[in-house]
């Protein structure tokens, strides 16, 4: 117990600092080379920070736990668009969505869920899993064109979060200063998952439950933490790029490799009905709420939060 307790601690620790380092880096490397924050938020922080759940759902699905990488999967996204949105507009203040971001993140954002979601039904196969991946593909090079088009734009230049505007050191330093956060975002994120794993084991929880609630939760402390820090600094762009960004990889690339390494049909109901009917539910809740005067409000935040803790009970 006490080696489980030592596991979540300095998981926090960790995530804290390395949050730190990993937000900061991002934000340099988007002004120093012209890219949209929306683009690196969906894309370097949005991979990063779901690297956790790549990584937990491929190896439980490798060892024939399917239903705990599912799980992780769809509670991770449900977390995200409500938890997390949530926590970072209470910290925030609120938080602006710029109207670009309505037009082509929120899109394949929930077009991945959906999918995702639709496939899970009949059970995952091997060609479903190679069509999750090519559609990836096809959604990083919508995000990376339309960030450069709008890099170039200045209005929507000018109407997007300022990443750091006053750069020091060089572009060398601020990638080892991303690779370093991104590592120890990953590290204490494990820590989190290994600790909140030993404590359900005790406790005698489920499978599907563990992978919805407590795992997902757990991989999806750095997406918490990267966004808390972004929130605190205003930089709503990176914040919202980060969730949508990991959700379209949770959905595309992790579903991808759980349904290349263990296909087959999924038989826990909490998982095809609940829990997809939850992670699509709440991702249109967040996007109605991001429609609203182009911005996620603290009164819209808290009821993201409420809607989370009152799903946990038909989780479980």
């Amino acid at each position: 117990m006490l080696l489980t307790v030592a596991a979540l601690v300095a998981g926090v620790v960790v995530l804290a600092r390395a949050a730190d380092l990993f937000v900061d880096g991002a934000s340099a490397l988007s002004t120093r080379f012209g890219v949209s924050p929306v683009v690196v938020g969906a894309i370097v922080i949005g991979f990063g920070t779901s690297a956790p759940e790549l990584l937990v759902s491929g190896i439980a699905a490798a060892e024939g736990a399917a239903d705990v990488g599912i799980g992780n999967i769809v509670g991770s996204n449900v977390a995200n668009m409500t938890l997390v949105l949530g926590i970072a507009g209470l910290i925030g203040a609120g938080i602006a969505v710029t109207s670009s971001t309505i037009r082509r993140e929120v899109p394949l954002a929930i077009g991945a869920t959906v999918l995702f979601g639709w496939f899970l039904q009949g059970g995952l196969t091997r060609v479903e899993g190679v069509i999750l991946l090519l559609a990836l593909a096809g959604a990083l090079t919508i995000v990376v064109v339309g960030g450069r088009r709008d890099a170039a734009d200045p209005v929507l230049a000018q109407a997007a979060d300022a990443a750091p505007q006053e750069l020091t050191g060089t572009a060398r330093r601020d990638g080892i200063v991303t690779a370093v956060g991104l590592v120890g975002v990953v590290l204490g994120a494990q820590a989190l998952v290994w600790g909140a794993e030993r404590a359900a084991e005790s406790l005698g929880l489920s499978g599907g439950f563990v992978g919805m609630t407590l795992v997902a939760i757990g991989t999806s402390m750095p997406e918490i933490v990267t966004s808390a820090k972004a929130a605190a600094r205003g930089s709503s762009d990176l914040l919202i790029g980060n969730l949508l960004g990991s959700n379209m990889f949770n959905a595309l690339a992790v579903g991808g490799v759980v349904a290349l390494l263990a296909p087959g049909p999924v038989d826990d109901l909490k998982l095809t009905q609940v829990g997809v009917g939850a992670m699509i539910v709440s991702s249109l809740l967040a996007l109605a709420f991001m429609l609203t005067r182009r911005t996620v409000n603290q009164l819209e935040a808290a009821l993201l939060v409420v809607f989370y803790v009152m799903l946990l009970p038909f989780l479980l």
